[in-house]
């Protein structure tokens, strides 16, 4: 049985998504997954969702539990369902978030190796703390790639601004692919989606304010030489901090909340 067509508004916000925010096909699809869901949830209930309270959030995402769904994926419905009344509230159609203050059930992991959605999308989103608008191309491109890529970040350190004999990686904007050295020094290629490819045309067109002239690599601090791998944990840190994330915010945790999000 094919599934039920979304209502015209929810497909707007999907719209939204994929235009605005540039989500992932793999993200938005899980999006839509939720939206489908919180849309039957409410017509079975006999719910008009822009009038949808907290307690029918509570019971909705309950039973996704009772569907067998884990925490990871009830953190994504939750995540699209917060975000699309984030939207109606943006568009004054709704006077609060009944998703607000909602979390999922906890993960048996003690320690998060990866962002969820809503943190790894806070952390792409946060703007550096920085008047230099090279700096803030710089670090935003830098989140990109780690995120949406599942680079290392000894490649994402390791790239060139071209291809060379003599260059660890390089991104071939053209063929949205990143060529880099990995672990054991073998070669491996890895798709760039569309928002890494966007930070890094934003960034290329100011690098030159910052990179020495005669510098190879892509990614250069603000003395124009190559950004080290400890900078970049640096600026994740900051960045984290700024976005009010929990501390301990790494490069690999970047790269696990790359394949899990996928």
């Amino acid at each position: 049985m094919a599934a039920p067509a979304l209502a015209d508004e929810l497909q707007r916000f999907v719209q939204h998504l994929r235009v605005e925010r540039r989500l992932a096909e793999r993200t938005l699809a899980m999006y839509t997954d939720a939206l489908r869901w919180l849309q039957q949830s409410a017509v079975d209930d006999g719910v008009d969702l822009l009038k949808a309270q907290a307690h029918h959030i509570r019971g909705w995402a309950a039973r996704l539990r009772e569907r067998g769904l884990g925490p990871r994926s009830i953190a994504i419905a939750l995540a699209a369902w917060r975000g699309l009344f984030r939207h109606w509230g943006r568009e004054r159609r709704v006077l609060h978030n009944p998703v607000e203050g909602i979390r999922p059930p906890k993960s048996p992991k003690p320690l998060p190796k990866a962002l969820n959605v809503d943190q790894a999308v806070a952390l792409a989103q946060q703007v550096p703390a920085t008047d230099n608008p090279a700096l803030r191309a710089r670090d935003h491109c830098v989140v990109e790639l780690l995120y949406g890529c599942g680079l290392r970040v000894g490649e994402l350190t390791g790239l060139d601004v071209t291809a060379s004999t003599t260059a660890a990686g390089w991104i071939d904007a053209a063929d949205a692919t990143a060529h880099v050295l990995g672990k054991g020094r073998k070669r491996r290629s890895v798709p760039v989606g569309g928002p890494a490819l966007a930070a890094l045309r934003d960034w290329l067109a100011l690098r030159g304010e910052l990179a020495r002239p005669d510098e190879p690599a892509l990614i250069v601090s603000n003395r124009g030489t190559r950004l080290s791998d400890s900078q970049v944990r640096s600026r994740l840190q900051l960045l984290a901090r700024d976005a009010g994330l929990p501390t301990g915010v790494h490069p690999h945790m970047l790269r696990h909340s790359y394949a899990s999000h996928l």
